[in-house]
């Protein structure tokens, strides 16, 4: 075997020295995967529609970092960081944060990824002649592009400022970006997010007398972001007037009635709204605008783009506790990457606020496993179904969280939790995303308002969701 390599290696080490001798061999010609994506029929453009909400699901269903999740909390005055990943790190030690930390630079790729991809549909829908397809399918498909491309700007502007503004595909590699001028980018945004507003379909609306799946974008959604926009650029007069489009159109309600899955269970009608099957439109959630639909791919194929870990970051670690076991009733399997700071837990809601109920917010465990045993503690069985601090029947008060209260045992929201006995480790969350409701319509209305100064208004607007909540009331000072 040697003599043949050796033979070969000889055979060949002219043309080696030919080729490095040569002056075309060192010139760099890398092959490029850039195109303008041609799509000429409808099926190729509605198959690069979906593309972005799989882009945009991507943002949500990362798998591969936790810490991901916990980079929009940490920092905040809600959250302190618990079991950390890593990413999430310089998001609360603001003296590592860097415009090219790991989550920023995931940020700008993913961002610039959807951009990319919708100029190409605007593109392709403005310069190709496609002849399968009615003029109203081709502005709502134009209209869902230029909504994502202005969801990515937002996002992008939120973060960074000024950044290139690109608005045709790229074609040929280009090293040359430069800011563009805030102005022109926030323009461009709303100039997308306008076009949306007019050609979208509405709510429950359909396309060409067909009907549409329920997750994909309405005028609504685009009424929503625009609202947001207006508020970053100090044009509350107008954020408001977004709002009470959405507010006055009659289509959405509050819930403030139990249904669903659950309803005949003990529980109440806020914390309904975030159980798996009760979270879309057509469940029963009139409150919803924007539902991102995700589901176990190993249930429903292609069900969802990664393995969301929102219930991991969120949740207590009590099934490291000998004892206790996942379960619905507990949110399932969590990690505790970060928990619910004091100020959430014992100062933010008054008591009887529907918000901070028992079942929003867990804070009381039990012991759930009839088969194991405490054996730290004199040897004695746990006693199935009592808290986890107890007395034993000598006298000694046991609690099993020890010192440990933060990241096994710690109230923690139940918003997030999800329980799939398909996937009991927990891999990934199971459920929809709920990336817009009517409640925080409310809440940028009242923002808007606030601005304008017209604390009356805003008080108002607050107050329809503390009556919700049955939480008291506030006034305009």
């Amino acid at each position: 075997m040697k003599k043949i390599i050796k033979s070969t290696f000889i055979l060949m080490l002219p043309l080696f020295i030919a080729s490095s001798c040569s002056d075309s061999f060192l010139d760099e010609n890398p092959p490029s995967a850039i195109s303008a994506d041609k799509m000429d029929n409808k099926l190729t453009l509605q198959a690069a529609v979906i593309g972005l909400y799989q882009n945009l699901s991507n943002y949500y269903t990362q798998s591969d970092w936790q810490g991901w999740v916990s980079v929009w909390q940490v920092g905040t005055d809600i959250v302190w960081p618990q079991e950390i990943q890593g990413v999430e790190i310089p998001y609360y030690n603001y003296s590592l944060l860097t415009s090219t930390d790991a989550a920023a630079a995931r940020l700008w790729a993913h961002n610039y990824n959807i951009i990319r991809n919708a100029n190409a549909i605007i593109y392709n829908i403005d310069n190709t002649p496609i002849s399968d397809m009615t003029d109203e399918e081709k502005r709502v498909y134009s209209a869902e592009a230029k909504f994502f491309r202005a969801y990515a700007y937002n996002s992008l502007v939120t973060f960074y400022g000024a950044v290139p503004l690109i608005t045709q595909p790229i074609i040929t590699p280009r090293y040359d970006f430069v800011r563009t001028p805030l102005d022109q980018v926030n323009a461009q945004i709303k100039t997308d997010l306008l076009y949306g507003v007019s050609n979208l379909r509405d709510v429950d609306g359909k396309i060409n007398s067909q009907s549409v799946p329920e997750q994909r974008i309405t005028k609504d959604v685009a009424r929503q972001l625009l609202a947001k926009v207006y508020l970053r650029t100090n044009e509350p007069a107008l954020a408001e007037a977004q709002c009470d489009a959405i507010i006055n159109s009659g289509k959405y309600s509050l819930i403030n009635a139990r249904y669903g899955v659950k309803a005949s269970n003990p529980g109440d009608y806020f914390s309904d709204m975030f159980f798996k099957g009760n979270q879309r439109r057509s469940q029963g959630n009139k409150e919803a605008i924007w539902v991102l639909e995700n589901e176990n791919p190993s249930i429903v194929v292609n069900g969802s783009s990664g393995s969301p870990q929102q219930r991991r970051v969120w949740g207590g670690g009590y099934h490291n506790i000998n004892g206790m076991v996942p379960a619905d009733t507990l949110g399932g399997r969590g990690l505790s990457r970060i928990r619910l700071n004091n100020w959430v837990l014992y100062k933010l809601y008054s008591q009887g606020d529907m918000r901070n109920s028992k079942y929003t917010i867990h804070r009381q465990h039990y012991f759930n496993n009839p088969a194991s045993k405490y054996n730290s503690i004199k040897g004695l069985p746990v006693p199935y179904g009592q808290n986890a601090q107890y007395t034993l029947s000598d006298g000694t008060t046991v609690n099993i969280a020890k010192s440990d209260t933060l990241a096994k045992i710690n109230p923690y929201t139940l918003k997030w939790g999800a329980y799939d006995p398909n996937d009991v480790f927990g891999f990934g969350m199971w459920k929809d995303f709920i990336i817009m409701r009517l409640g925080e319509t409310y809440l940028l209305k009242a923002e808007a308002q606030v601005k304008q100064g017209n604390t009356s208004g805003a008080a108002a607007s607050i107050n329809v969701l503390r009556t919700r909540a049955q939480a008291p009331q506030v006034s305009a000072s």
